[in-house]
């Protein structure tokens, strides 16, 4: 096991990260929880656990004494500026933004030193963020800009779904269904599935992964009867991919992609909207899927969920696609 912890972000206070996170250490001797350290204030914490009536010790740490420490309390390093946070279970508050954002940075430097071995980020609510000029168009493209030097461009991240059952990547993400076919270009799915397909060998060990398209329109276009993206950007990007020996296959009919028998087939299924992938993963492992981000420098997972305000506080929030976003984390941090 590496000595160095997961760097755990703060999240929305508001919501149910703080809850999950306190579950999740609760949970590291049945689970299999590896240690990692909460990135926040301690004594918001501890105030969430006792509020929760949870039996959880909590430890102010600093990262270096994280792995130690966890057997016996939940270490949580204080945020650098020393910020302290108040925050009412299901009341967002901008007040809290700066504090949501110097966790993340915070994380991401964390690891870039070596400190930490990956970051796993807790749910935020990015209208929280913007409210106080928050000018990424979410949370994985804000830690792609972290990833490089200020001014330089930043990587194209993409968002993964990941469970054992499925893995799902959107190639477009928060946009309006109206603008995906001016969005869909063969050159932004071939860089997607590059991307993809890397990072499946870099990190998940996989030497030749096996990738499917699925089509934008009904029946994949139906040879341009039903929709010309399917034929006339997609088919040409996945015969480029292929020639540059990529094994990926499609476009094909998106309600036949996700049945068992289909994703026997493949490794991963990347699909031009957001709700192609989500919702089939989410139907089949709502409980135990991870957001992992491709492309970056370093390792980074998420909960497959949001930040559940209309249940934040009352002790029902269930740790499970955080305790899978930790374990696929430190699986991919120490390679066997």
């Amino acid at each position: 096991m590496t000595d160095t912890p997961l760097a755990l972000t703060l999240g929305d206070p508001s919501g149910i990260g703080p809850e999950i996170a306190l579950a999740a250490w609760r949970a590291r001797v049945d689970a299999g929880v590896p240690p990692f350290v909460m990135i926040g204030d301690p004594e918001f914490i501890e105030a969430a656990a006792h509020r929760l009536d949870l039996l959880v010790p909590v430890a102010e740490v600093e990262p270096e004494s994280a792995v130690e420490t966890f057997a016996r309390a939940l270490p949580v390093w204080p945020l650098p500026s020393g910020a302290r946070v108040a925050a009412v279970p299901g009341a967002p508050d901008t007040a809290n933004a700066g504090a949501i954002l110097e966790s993340i940075t915070a994380a991401v430097d964390l690891v870039r030193t070596g400190r930490a071995c990956a970051v796993v980020t807790n749910p935020i609510a990015k209208f929280v963020l913007t409210k106080v000029g928050f000018a990424h168009p979410g949370h994985t493209e804000f830690l792609a800009s972290l990833a490089v030097p200020p001014g330089e461009p930043a990587p194209l991240p993409v968002m993964m779904l990941w469970s054992e059952t499925l893995a799902v990547v959107p190639i477009t993400i928060h946009v309006a269904l109206r603008r995906v076919p001016d969005l869909m270009t063969q050159d932004l799915v071939e860089r997607t599935a590059r991307i993809v397909a890397a990072d499946l060998t870099r990190r998940f060990g996989l030497s030749a992964p096996r990738l499917v398209l699925s089509g934008l329109n009904p029946h994949a276009g139906e040879s341009g009867t039903m929709g010309t993206e399917d034929r006339d950007v997609l088919a040409p990007a996945v015969a480029a991919l292929r020639a540059e020996g990529i094994d990926i296959r499609g476009p094909l009919p998106a309600d036949t992609l996700f049945h068992a028998r289909a994703r026997a087939a493949y490794d991963v299924a990347l699909t031009p909207t957001h709700d192609q992938a989500l919702i089939p993963i989410k139907t089949i492992a709502f409980d135990e899927g991870v957001n992992v981000t491709l492309g970056l420098p370093f390792i980074r997972t998420s909960p497959d969920h949001g930040t559940a305000f209309d249940i934040a506080g009352r002790g029902i929030a269930r740790p499970d696609s955080l305790i899978a976003a930790l374990r696929l984390a430190h699986r991919l941090a120490n390679p066997a």
